[in-house]
């Protein structure tokens, strides 16, 4: 390439040397023509050629002109070529030589004159004068060693020009010699020879066809395999792809330019698996696309069948995914049924044992099987001769496929129900119908699981499909049949331990609340789908008209979240027993579950023991391998309402706070101090005081009720309160309306909701009075407490509540301190107070037949209906509670001497 690139160079840089020698002679010519021209036309020239001395006049413009124009002489002279002026003096007068005869006769030329004075480019034109005859003659010109100058000068330009371009050629054959052995990975010409016979011999010899067509949809290339397989005529390349007589489905996706992957094309009696993809584009311009070709006529059949095996293999695979979803029996029949249809079958029923359905473990005896309930189907169309979901289907005749099936244990296959003489003779009229409606094959597989039927499964063929059932399919089908067992034997037994919990669970929690006069309440508690959990609710009677209100969640499901519920309930209504204020009663009930913990895990009590659910983490259990059932992750939420004063006291431990909502329907949720959880411990609990505006309404709930795996707690909490402040509504429908806000469709997590409408004790129904410490004040006040029973209408109880006022005030001055108060409740009951400031409880005892005293409390234990003990911050209340039904004692007894029992000790 460099020896080519040099012999170029230099030839053109001689061609441009002659060619520059040749263009600076053309050039002398047309400017000494023009200069010769222009001065012979000059005006006066004629004149001063007529002059007695033309020279004299002449010479000094010829000179001028000759600077002017740029030429080396201009000469004038006569018709037979004497110069009257010259550039060189010498030559005046003297007889120019060559032929002048043409300029004479009045035609202007150029020529190359050699010769004497000096070689040079000379154009010679006629001066005429004002009649037209030629007059004179001028000769202009240039000598040739000025020419040659002139190409001499630019040599040096040519030849630098021609070595820059020389060393560029060079170079430049360096670097694409470079390049080509980069590409070609160092393969001389040899080698890339050998390579491409190569290419060639492998491109011919595959069983694969090969296509490449142009951007401009023209063939380039088909290899010997594509030329057989499409018939293509020999001389195919660079024809259109119109013009090679292709099948139009195959032209057309030459054409298209889409990409296309192992589409089967009918060419001929061939069936051609088809690839199409574009080449790779050059200069962002497409370049075409490559087509392979492969002739599947011989694997049609193979693959049809491994088709099928892969279809097999993918419907087992939702199965597994589709089946068993929930834990739901019916919905697991359901699933089943679905898929199947209609990639297997065209109907699926489903039929049940009526055990399984309830949960319970089917019955192993002989003969118990002849009796199912179609528990799901589905089809490929709605209208269908089979018996709807719910009908019970018995199989009578032994030789019907559903019995043999049950009685072998495995699949039956009836692949002409025309045929099958068994199942027709089970009921004549509808199988007459089904196999009117087009029903014509059968498979009958038995559900088992633990070697225990659980029901039927029997998958239909119609006309919608005319191939018949085979043994393939029938062993598929047991497969299939096998995998939905063990899904509906779970979802069984699943229904027999929710069944167990949900009982358990219901038995637990309160059937009926109490009717009070301080609140309305109504209440809702869902179970979760999933299972049952621990959240538990309860509404308490206090004295004093008090109620408790208390709500409750255990962490987990199942039959120990209830059972710990029950025990948590248990002892929550023991403790209320102690009239305890709230934060007291949960420090109470933390401190419980702490024992409970420690004696059901094994962990031993003292300094240092670990606590709750830590205690599994620390290795303190008492049998290694046994998981401890503490009870961990308990909250409680516990409140209680005083309808005399409106005050509400609620302590939390770990629970949400509850809702209140104001008459006019204004909502807001209490900042409370929220605890640690129950069974943590390590910090007290705080009771937060709330005075509730009369009419206000009070929401306790569980957590279930605002959160699940779609929505967070802020998020259900600001959703409860918008239900909540639409006023007009009683407990009952506010119950109602939060559950359809906020219910979830399938709740992970029970729900459990108390809504309590309070009430105050109407003023009429207080009367209090302060009790002097004088013994003598016992009278007046129980004068007092007489008179307002009967202002109330209570005379038929006012022995009796004269009785125990007179025990109950007699004990407080005698054994108590000051002040002493009493009041009177006239609620349900007529409930007597008697308050003092010592903190000395008293207690009933048998009092000695010799004894002087200590009846007192024993008779205010007779009478009254109950009575006992609760502390204040600043001494304790002796109450009793007397029925309004009591009526006088019976007149034949003569009654006691009231001022005589006063004088009787406690």
């Amino acid at each position: 390439m460099a020896v080519i690139v040099m012999v170029l160079i230099t030839a053109g840089t001689l061609a441009l040397v002659f060619q520059a020698r040749y263009d600076s002679r053309q050039d002398a010519r047309h400017r000494s023509l023009a200069a010769a021209e222009a001065f012979a036309h000059a005006p006066g020239l004629p004149a001063a050629l007529r002059s007695p001395d033309p020279t004299l006049a002449l010479l000094p413009l010829a000179e001028g002109a000759r600077k002017a124009s740029g030429v080396d002489f201009v000469a004038v002279m006569t018709l037979d070529g004497v110069r009257y002026t010259d550039s060189r003096p010498e030559l005046i007068g003297r007889k120019a030589t060559g032929d002048l005869s043409r300029a004479a006769a009045g035609q202007s030329f150029t020529e190359v004159f050699l010769g004497e004075p000096s070689d040079a480019v000379r154009a010679v034109v006629p001066v005429r004068d004002e009649s037209g005859a030629v007059v004179g003659l001028v000769s202009t010109g240039i000598e040739i060693q000025n020419v040659g100058d002139v190409v001499e000068g630019q040599l040096p330009l040519l030849l630098g020009a021609a070595a820059g371009a020389v060393l560029l050629g060079t170079g430049g054959a360096a670097l694409v010699s470079r390049r080509l052995r980069r590409q070609t990975r160092g393969l001389g010409a040899v080698e890339m020879a050998r390579m491409n016979e190569h290419h060639e011999a492998v491109l011919h010899a595959v069983r694969e066809g090969v296509l490449i067509v142009d951007a401009h949809d023209r063939l380039l290339l088909a290899n010997d395999e594509a030329r057989r397989l499409l018939d293509l005529p020999a001389d195919a390349e660079q024809r259109h792809v119109n013009e090679l007589g292709l099948d139009p489905r195959t032209a057309e996706m030459l054409l298209s330019g889409r990409v296309v992957t192992d589409e089967v094309h009918l060419a001929g009696d061939r069936l051609l698996a088809v690839n199409v993809r574009p080449t790779e584009t050059f200069a962002g311009r497409p370049s075409g696309s490559v087509m392979t070709l492969r002739d599947s006529t011989e694997l049609a059949a193979l693959s049809g069948r491994a088709e099928v095996a892969r279809e097999r293999l993918q419907m087992l695979y939702d199965a597994g995914v589709r089946i068993g979803t929930t834990l739901d029996v019916v919905r697991t029949a359901e699933e089943l049924s679905e898929v199947a249809v209609p990639r297997f079958a065209d109907f699926v029923t489903v039929e049940l044992l009526e055990p399984v359905l309830r949960g319970e473990e089917p019955s192993r005896t002989a003969g118990a099987h002849t009796e199912m309930r179609r528990a799901a189907m589905s089809g490929v169309r709605g209208d269908q001769p089979l018996q709807p979901v719910g009908d019970v289907i018995r199989f009578a005749v032994p030789t019907a496929p559903m019995a043999a099936a049950l009685d072998a244990g495995h699949a039956v296959l009836a692949a002409d129900l025309n045929a099958a003489m068994g199942w027709r003779a089970q009921d004549a009229a509808g199988t007459r119908v089904a196999l009117d409606y087009g029903l014509h094959s059968l498979i009958s597989v038995p559900l088992q699981a633990r070697g225990v039927v659980l029901g039927m499964a029997n998958f239909w063929r119609a006309a919608d499909t005319p191939e018949a059932f085979d043994e393939e399919d029938l062993s598929f089908a047991e497969e299939l049949g096998a995998r939905a067992a063990v899904s509906i034997d779970n979802a069984r037994r699943y229904t027999r331990e929710h069944a167990t919990a949900v009982t358990l669970q219901r038995s637990l929690l309160p059937r009926v609340l109490p009717d009070l006069s301080a609140v309305d309440v109504a209440f809702r508690y869902l179970p979760a789908k999933a299972g049952v959990g621990g959240d538990w609710f309860d509404v308490i009677p206090l004295p004093g008209a008090r109620v408790a209100l208390v709500v409750g969640d255990v962490v987990g499901h199942g039959v120990h979240a209830a059972a710990t519920m029950g025990r948590l309930r248990t002892a929550v209504h023991n403790f209320s027993t102690l009239d305890m204020p709230p934060d007291e009663l949960l420090g109470h009930l933390d401190e419980l579950i702490d024992r409970i913990d420690q004696l059901e895990s094994g962990v031993r009590a003292g300094p240092g023991a670990v606590r709750g659910a830590d205690a599994a983490e620390a290795g303190e259990v008492a049998d290694v391998g046994e998981e401890p059932a503490g009870i961990t992750g308990a909250t409680c939420l516990y409140a209680v309402y005083d309808p005399v004063s409106g005050n509400c006291t609620i302590a939390s431990a770990g629970h949400p706070g509850p809702a209140l909502v104001h008459a006019d329907g204004r909502v807001e949720f209490p900042e409370l101090p929220t605890g640690l959880p129950l069974g943590v411990g390590g910090m007290p609990f705080e009771a937060t005081g709330l005075r509730l505006p009369e009419g206000s309404r009070l929401v306790l709930f569980t957590d279930g009720l605002l959160e699940d795996r779609d929505r967070d707690f802020d998020t259900g909490l600001v959703l409860l309160g918008e239900t909540l402040s639409r006023p007009g509504r009683s407990p009952d429908q506010a119950c109602a309306d939060v559950l359809a806000a906020l219910l979830f469709p399938a709740p992970s997590d029970d729900i459990a909701l108390l809504v309590a409408d309070t009430r105050r004790l109407d003023p009429g129904r207080i009367c209090e009075w302060e009790v002097p410490g004088d013994p003598s004040a016992v009278s007046r006040v129980r004068n007092a407490g007489a008179a307002q029973l009967a202002a109330w209408g209570l005379e038929d109880i006012s022995f009796t509540a004269e009785l125990v006022l007179s025990e109950l005030i007699t004990n407080a001055i005698r054994y108590g301190s000051a002040p002493v108060r009493v009041r009177l409740l006239y609620d349900r009951n007529l409930i007597c107070e008697v308050s003092d400031g010592s903190s000395t409880s008293p207690h009933l005892r048998y009092a000695a037949t010799t004894d002087e005293g200590g009846r007192g409390l024993f008779l205010v234990a007779q009478y009254a209906e109950r009575w006992g003990t609760r502390y204040t911050d600043r001494g304790k209340v002796i109450w009793a509670e007397l029925s309004l039904t009591a009526g006088p004692e019976p007149a034949a007894a003569p009654a006691p001497d009231i001022d005589a029992l006063e004088d009787l000790a406690w």
